[in-house]
């Protein structure tokens, strides 16, 4: 099986050491919260008969998984009696996993001995140089992160702005907690409805890789500005909103190094248990337990907990209220019902751990309207992260999920990405999964304006000019790569027309009034092929000083226009 989470949880241990003590009371809560974790936690090592099984049973009992991966039809499990009597059909062998029991054993010693206090917002050291996640230092904490989109903000005031939602339950009920902050970007000098971008993160207070992956898209784009042709584009004409953190009190006491999930209602399982709280990705008011307990759990002590009542917890309340103000209905009440396929917008939940790519419907194998439309683009994240694109159904269903705000409700495409191989990644392989997430959340910041048509023509690549900075009158040959076939074939092969076209811009890009093509020629002297090399010579001569954006989208034998891609040209 994957030793990764075992290893890792190894590999922490003398980390731990060095950390900074806790206070008393900081260290008496979080105590008696690990003691509990010690006392009902029972570790199961699950094997499968293939890993297709594993990779549904992952996706339906998703918060019962602690380390292993589906690829290897292994997964070690947290398993309760009701959990364990539902998964024994589809598993070919269960035996407890005392191996991880006792490295988890060995972990949360070391941070009972020795933690920083900086986790729990406490004041008993001011050392700065210390770790804020004992192990993790790649890893902002709650606070770091809205530092961090604050300085967005400060340093660039016209590209981004930080504004209050809502509240985590902590704060709504008057225990300190946090306000729910989204941070939005585009360039407000350029006026207009744009298409919207929005990417909720760290619903599930353990996936670490999820917050920073969004922050780190929110830096690329605003750092980027001016300098990137890509994220200046975007900006000027798209919006992008980061729910940075969506279960902030959890985060919190996931920061601690607890397995913690739910937010931190004191109102369910006991107001000091450490199964207390709602599981904020059941609570969605659409599709709200519709599967009568088989997607989520009316036991305020389970890890799904849907909630006394569809949307009761103040940070859905927050989440569903600004998505309705962000786009329109588009979709009718029927599970079959589609959304017209030139509705804008994308919403991506980013979670870990899994390496998968979902979209709806969870709650039932039934496909959605848009199901060919959402399998398209669903296969060009795949490509670029690497994960498993698959419609979000399981060994059995799930309700009460976040994409049912967004499409069940409002019809706009939504995903959730399953990022990285486990909760805790370790920082030393954080990188690369953050490169191929930001490629996926950068092609939906691409193809926002109609992520229902753009996916399924071809990309513009490798963008080059034979001159960056030219006189007016210059000649300047614009050359491009035109591709149809950057899309995942893990789960079915994707159709890929042959391309027929491609098409330059200059200033005025291709949606908007006024803009006028130049037909680019394939370079072979024809087209035809699925990757074709293009190129078209600008005129320049009536081009005012200054930078000048020049557009390049492919299309291809169906008539699909595929998304621009961007480059920069510099008149004197």
């Amino acid at each position: 099986m994957s030793r990764l989470t075992l290893t890792v949880i190894a590999a922490l241990l003398p980390l731990l050491s060095s950390a900074h003590p806790m206070s008393v009371d900081s260290r008496a809560e979080w105590q008696a919260e690990a003691d509990a974790e010690r006392a009902t936690a029972r570790y199961y090592r699950v094997q499968f008969a293939n890993p297709e099984t594993a990779r549904k049973a992952m996706i339906s009992l998703h918060e019962a998984v602690v380390d292993g991966h589906w690829k290897q039809a292994v997964l070690v499990m947290q398993l309760d009696d009701e959990e364990l009597a539902r998964l024994r059909p589809f598993a070919r062998r269960i035996d407890p996993a005392d191996d991880f029991a006792a490295l988890r054993q060995r972990q949360l010693d070391a941070l009972s001995r020795q933690a920083n206090p900086r986790i729990l917002g406490r004041a008993a050291s001011q050392d700065v140089g210390a770790e804020a996640i004992p192990g993790y230092s790649c890893y902002e904490t709650v606070e770091e992160t809205q530092t961090a989109a604050q300085a967005l903000v400060s340093a660039r005031p016209t590209l981004a702005s930080y504004n209050v939602i809502g509240s985590s339950w902590e704060k709504a009920n008057g225990l300190g907690g946090y306000d729910l902050k989204v941070l939005k970007l585009t360039n407000s000098a350029i006026g207009g409805d744009k298409p919207k971008l929005f990417v909720n993160s760290a619903i599930h207070a353990r996936e670490y890789v999820t917050a920073p992956t969004a922050l780190a898209l929110a830096q690329q784009l605003v750092n980027g500005y001016g300098t990137d042709p890509e994220a200046t584009w975007i900006l000027d004409h798209h919006e992008v909103h980061l729910l940075l953190h969506t279960n902030p009190d959890g985060r919190k006491k996931a920061e601690t190094g607890l397995l913690w999930r739910k937010n931190t209602n004191r109102n369910y399982c006991g107001a000091n248990s450490n199964s207390r709280g709602a599981d904020l990705n059941r609570n969605f008011t659409f599709n709200w337990n519709i599967t009568n307990g088989q997607g989520s759990s009316s036991s305020a002590c389970a890890d799904t907990y849907r909630g006394p009542s569809a949307g009761s917890e103040p940070e859905i309340q927050a989440v569903q209220a600004y998505v309705r103000s962000l786009w329109p209905d588009r979709r009718g009440t029927g599970v079959g019902d589609a959304a017209p396929r030139d509705t804008s917008g994308i919403h991506i939940d980013l979670h870990s751990y899994g390496q998968l790519v979902l979209w709806p419907w969870g709650s039932t194998a039934t496909l959605s309207g848009n199901a060919t439309d959402l399998q398209t683009l669903g296969r060009r994240f795949a490509y670029l992260n690497g994960h498993f694109p698959e419609q979000s159904i399981g060994l059995y269903p799930t309700d009460g999920t976040s994409d049912g705000i967004s499409y069940g409700e409002l019809g706009v495409a939504a995903y959730t990405f399953e990022m990285g191989t486990t909760f805790f990644q370790g920082c030393g392989s954080y990188p690369a999964i953050k490169a191929g997430n930001l490629a996926a959340l950068m092609y939906a910041a691409k193809v926002v304006r109609a992520p229902y048509l753009l996916p399924s023509g071809p990309d513009a690549l490798s963008l080059g000019l034979s001159a960056n900075n030219v006189t007016p009158g210059t000649p300047v040959t614009l050359r491009a790569t035109i591709d149809a076939t950057r899309f995942s074939n893990a789960n079915g092969k994707q159709a890929t027309p042959r391309i027929s076209a491609a098409t330059a811009y200059v200033d005025v890009p291709p949606w908007a009034p006024g803009a006028t093509g130049l037909p680019m020629a394939a370079t072979d002297g024809a087209f035809g092929g699925k990757t074709e090399a293009v190129q078209v010579s600008l005129p320049t001569a009536g081009l005012s000083p200054g930078r000048h954006l020049v557009w390049v989208a492919g299309t291809n034998a169906k008539g699909r226009t595929g998304p621009v891609s961007a480059v920069f040209l510099d008149i004197q």
